[in-house]
C-alpha cells in the first residue's frame, strides 16, 4: 500500500496538493482501510503527504525554500553515495548499471515527460543501492521522493533537459576509481538540476485518485 502511494505520487499521477481521500484510495486498490491509513502516516511521517484539520491528507507542496533545503540535503548526501562507491562495488552491480542506462537513454530519446522523469531519478537510487551503505541508501530514497515533489511544482521546461550524459559521466569516473571527480560531477550535476527550476505559483488541475491509482 505505501509502495502503490508513494510510486504514484513519484512518477506524478498524484501531484502535489492532491486530496488522498481513504475511500477512494480503498476503492481503486481493493485495499483495507487500516492499511490505507496506516501508508499515509507513514507518508506524513516522510514529509510526502501533509494532514491539516478539517481538509484531511493531502500530497505535500513543498515550499521554495524547502526544495532548496532538499537539493542542500542532496548535494552531503550524493557526495557521500558517490565516495562510498569503489570499483569493486562497480563490477558487483555492472549488470543493473547497464540495464538502467540503456532504459535511461530510450526514455530520455523520447517525449513522455513522466518516463523521463522517472528514469533520471531511479539512476540516483541505484547509485544508493551500489553504494551497499544502507543509511544514505535509504536517506537518499526519502529525499528522491520529496525531488519528485519539487520538480513537479517548480520544473520549468514540460520536457526534462537530458540529464543522461551528465550521469554517463559520473559513471566514467566510478569505473575509473575516480572518486574525487564524479563527486565533482555529481555536485555539478546537482546544481543543474536546482537552476532548471522555477519557484513560481500556478494552479493545478484536479486529480481523479481512481485513475491515478490503477
Amino acid at each position: 500500500m505505501f509502495d502503490a502511494l508513494s510510486n504514484a505520487i513519484a512518477r506524478h499521477s498524484l501531484p502535489p496538493g492532491t486530496r488522498l481521500v481513504e475511500a477512494q484510495i480503498v476503492e481503486a486498490l481493493s485495499a483495507n482501510r487500516n492499511h490505507v491509513q496506516s501508508a499515509i502516516q507513514r507518508l506524513v511521517l516522510q514529509n510526502i503527504v501533509t494532514i491539516e484539520p478539517n481538509c484531511g491528507a493531502h500530497v505535500s507542496e513543498p515550499s521554495a525554500q524547502e526544495a532548496r533545503d532538499v537539493f542542500a540535503a542532496r548535494r552531503a548526501v550524493e557526495q557521500g553515495v558517490v565516495e562510498n562507491i569503489s570499483q569493486d562495488k562497480m563490477k558487483r552491480h555492472i549488470k543493473a548499471l547497464e540495464a538502467h542506462m540503456q532504459a535511461e537513454f530510450g526514455a530520455t530519446a523520447g517525449d513522455d515527460r513522466r518516463a523521463i522523469i522517472r528514469e533520471l531519478c531511479n539512476f540516483h537510487r541505484l547509485l544508493g543501492n551500489v553504494s551497499e551503505n544502507k543509511v544514505l541508501s535509504t536517506i537518499l530514497d526519502n529525499l528522491m521522493l520529496r525531488s519528485s515533489l519539487i520538480v513537479a511544482l517548480y520544473q520549468r521546461n514540460d520536457i526534462p533537459n537530458c540529464q543522461h550524459s551528465e550521469h554517463k559521466a559520473i559513471l566514467s569516473a566510478l569505473e575509473l576509481g575516480d572518486r574525487e571527480g564524479a563527486a565533482a560531477l555529481m555536485l555539478d550535476h546537482l546544481n543543474h538540476l536546482e537552476s532548471e527550476l522555477q519557484f513560481n505559483d500556478e494552479s493545478k488541475p484536479a486529480v481523479d485518485l481512481c485513475k491515478a491509482l490503477v
